[in-house]
């Protein structure tokens, strides 16, 4: 394939004195290409949904979330998957990160392991991917044979598939049961897509996790229910929203969390059903962890 003819590879005609431009025009050049980001992703937004249902569906099985890609796109996957856990109280497994070359390859590019369609095969058995799984395929360009050979592995085993490139008509689009294209054009340093590849790969995650975990109940209203009360900011965050949610005050917000051992969810459902933490507990598990559908019980 003729990498030339990708729009993230070809170059950009409004910063081709980019070596001559003084700090403040430079970052001004940059901040007009970051505009077309968000529109780009907007236009994406049906495809975007979609693979919400699929991931959700996969989930809901018990199956995980499994980000796959190289480089600046391994590494978004990889970012999105370890701030799952603490900000919806999923166990780590439910979201993976794969990268080409191992977790190693976060810190320091081993750049040829794009190139192996093999490694993402070994990555995906290793990690026993199964049926009930999503594969999502991160490549900017997207062709990626880390990428390819990945998606192309998920379809045999009957796993569900997603691929998220940057570039119209993309190959990777083709072992996909959801594509999603998001056309950013050229970057403003020709060819380095960690710039707006990289953002619209970030901002197209952030929609697939975040709205996937409130379709499972994650959350209440736009608060972070589920959240792993970790750290003393944490503690704080989480007194705040279960006060928010029980539209109550701070001190009756820290008795109902120390009541439901730390777990906000357990405390609202505790404030707003007016009952104790092992019956909020109790309604929880049979509304399937949903907070609306527990208090309405």
């Amino acid at each position: 394939m003729d990498l030339s003819t990708l729009g993230t590879e070809t170059r950009n005609e409004k910063t081709t004195d980019l070596d001559r431009m003084s700090p403040t025009e430079l970052l001004l050049a940059m901040n007009d290409e970051d505009h077309s980001v968000a529109q780009a992703v907007r236009r994406a937004v049906p495809d975007i949904a979609a693979a919400v249902d699929v991931v959700v569906a996969s989930l809901r099985q018990g199956g995980r979330l499994i980000y796959l890609g190289a480089g600046t796109s391994g590494r978004i996957g990889m970012l999105d998957a370890v701030e799952i856990p603490p900000t919806f109280g999923t166990p780590p497994g439910r979201v993976v990160g794969l990268l080409a070359g191992g977790a190693g390859a976060f810190g320091v590019a081993v750049e040829g392991a794009e190139d192996d369609p093999a490694g993402a095969v070994a990555d995906l058995d290793a990690i026993g991917l199964t049926a009930r799984d999503t594969v999502v395929g991160l490549a900017a360009s997207g062709r990626t044979p880390y990428v390819v050979g990945g998606l192309a592995h998920a379809r045999v085993l009957g796993a569900a598939t997603v691929s998220v490139a940057c570039n119209s008509d993309a190959v990777i689009s083709r072992y996909a049961d959801v594509a999603v294209e998001v056309p950013t054009g050229p970057e403003v340093l020709t060819g380095s897509t960690r710039l707006k590849a990289g953002t619209a790969e970030k901002l197209v995650c952030n929609m697939l996790s975040t709205a996937t975990m409130a379709r499972l109940g994650k959350v209440y209203g736009n608060l972070m229910v589920d959240m792993n009360a970790t750290n003393e900011k944490l503690v704080d965050r989480a007194r705040r929203i279960v006060a928010e949610a029980a539209d109550t005050d701070l001190d009756t917000a820290t008795r109902a969390l120390a009541a439901a051992h730390g777990h906000a969810k357990t405390a609202i459902v505790l404030l707003l059903a007016n009952c104790t933490a092992e019956e909020a507990a109790a309604r929880l598990r049979d509304a399937d962890d949903d907070v609306r559908a527990a208090v309405a019980a």
